[in-house]
């Protein structure tokens, strides 16, 4: 059967899936290319806290996917995907549509689960899109307006707790950028911001178990006591049941209740239920896929991000992987094309870069140096902006934020209030996180290079004093 008519088709529009299309856009090359996905926003997920506190605006992290692909040509479907059949190559959406396709690329990302926790449903506020980090603000909003209405003191405090559950990446970056914001929200409104409580819930006594940014450990530990108010920890509590004002758990064989008046989860995912239906080997869930993330039984279809996994090198399922086995699947389609052989694909993990709080992160550049602070959250927000879709877009958000943090423009708060000078405070920051990012980075990606080529202006000496290099 001739399939070269056909499109290559593109399930999910997330890094894995969206990265794909650009790259195969980008190709000199007339082949139709089909991304479907079933929101009409792309969620910049690395930066949805910017997102819930203000600091960057829904335009530069939550944009349509028609402005992104606007002058492309991908065609953009806004559907949701019913049912694939790879032995027939054809996908059929919950609309009615068909899609028969030349090559497959599966990016559909993965699901939150609640693990069967009576509740979690109806009552958890999950955080993985733009569209719940705008509904998890309007609800923090409402609380703190219901609060500095109650004379009650029981109630107030219930109102201004909340309870994140999970101490992964997300409930960490999450609880900390909380602890910075709600205080200062608060008191806005008249209240007495020492009353919030943030309290982070996990069921092991170990945050970032089994992480990617487990080495951050006392980093982010120190982080978390450090913000406006001190992040509360409540560990070793498995979760039995959400309720709209609590959570209940288990803890040393007893249970017990936290009351909130906010529950938000980050505690899990798992990939798209239409992977267990396709007759392909997985492991949890997840497709199994050759080095050059072809699936063996089916070589015309490609996976990718958070729903494949390679037995012998398994990837974490983070931005920066997802953007490159994009950049990746588009050169091997292209190969396909070419009547070429398709080539492994080679990820490059350059660090890891979480938020800690408003305006400050960590930076851990090649896992060998750690930059913290101002200068580690204008790194994270800079390499972030650098992987948004689309140059016109990427170059018009980036100078934006650039200016607002030289400007110190639409901030959620006031600097006074964070302990921070200023407009010369911010061309300060920044100009100092230039100027020292790009020889840390150049020092930890290749250290004898620096070394010998920078030997002789002192600046190798005068690094090793400021920021020793890891052994």
């Amino acid at each position: 059967m001739q399939q070269a008519s056909h499109p290559i088709v593109i399930l999910g529009g997330g890094f894995a899936g969206l990265f794909t299309a650009l790259h195969l856009s980008q190709q000199n090359d007339s082949h139709p290319i089909i991304l479907i996905e079933q929101c009409d926003r792309f969620s910049f997920k690395p930066l949805l806290y910017e997102l819930l506190s203000g600091e960057l605006h829904s335009k530069q992290v939550y944009p349509r996917y028609k402005e992104l692909l606007a002058g492309s040509k991908i065609g953009f479907v806004q559907d949701t995907v019913q049912s694939i059949d790879l032995h027939q190559r054809r996908v059929n959406t919950t609309s009615g549509q068909v899609f028969d396709y030349s090559n497959l690329v599966l990016a559909l990302g993965s699901k939150t689960t609640y693990f069967n926790t009576t509740g979690g449903t109806e009552h958890a506020m999950p955080f993985t899109s733009g569209e719940q980090a705008i509904t998890l603000r309007k609800h923090l909003r409402h609380r703190l307006h219901q609060a500095i209405q109650t004379p009650s003191p029981e109630r107030r405090h219930l109102l201004l707790t909340v309870a994140v559950i999970g101490a992964g990446p997300a409930g960490i970056e999450l609880v900390c950028t909380l602890a910075d914001l709600l205080p200062i929200w608060y008191d806005e409104l008249g209240g007495d911001g020492r009353e919030i409580r943030i309290v982070l819930v996990n069921r092991s006594r170990e945050i970032l178990k089994g992480d990617v940014n487990s080495y951050l450990r006392c980093t982010v530990q120190r982080a978390m006591k450090n913000r406006v108010i001190p992040v509360d920890f409540l560990f070793d509590a498995a979760v039995t049941k959400i309720t709209s004002d609590g959570v209940e758990y288990r803890q040393n064989d007893q249970t017990h209740m936290l009351q909130a008046g906010t529950i938000a989860w980050t505690a899990g995912t798992a990939p798209n239920p239409l992977l267990m239906e396709l007759p392909v080997s997985q492991n949890r869930g997840r497709l199994l896929v050759k080095p050059t993330l072809q699936l063996p039984d089916f070589p015309e279809v490609f996976a990718a991000g958070d729903c494949a996994t390679e037995s012998d090198h398994p990837q974490p399922p983070t931005a920066q992987v997802a953007y490159q086995q994009g950049i990746a699947i588009a050169q091997n389609l292209k190969r396909i094309k070419e009547n070429k052989p398709t080539i492994p694909v080679q990820i490059q993990m350059r660090g890891t870069l979480m938020k800690l709080g408003l305006n400050e992160g960590v930076a851990n550049l090649f896992n060998k140096v750690q930059i913290k602070g101002q200068p580690g959250h204008l790194i994270r927000e800079g390499t972030y902006l650098q992987l948004l879709p689309n140059f016109a877009h990427n170059r018009k958000v980036t100078s934006e934020w650039l200016t607002d943090e030289l400007f110190q423009r639409h901030r959620p708060v006031t600097y006074m209030q964070l302990g921070q000078t200023p407009w010369l405070s911010g061309i300060a920051t920044a100009a100092a996180a230039l100027i020292l990012a790009t020889p840390l980075v150049w020092r930890a990606a290749q250290p004898m290079q620096f070394q010998q080529n920078l030997m002789w202006t002192g600046v190798p000496t005068l690094l090793d004093h400021l920021i020793p290099p890891s052994r």
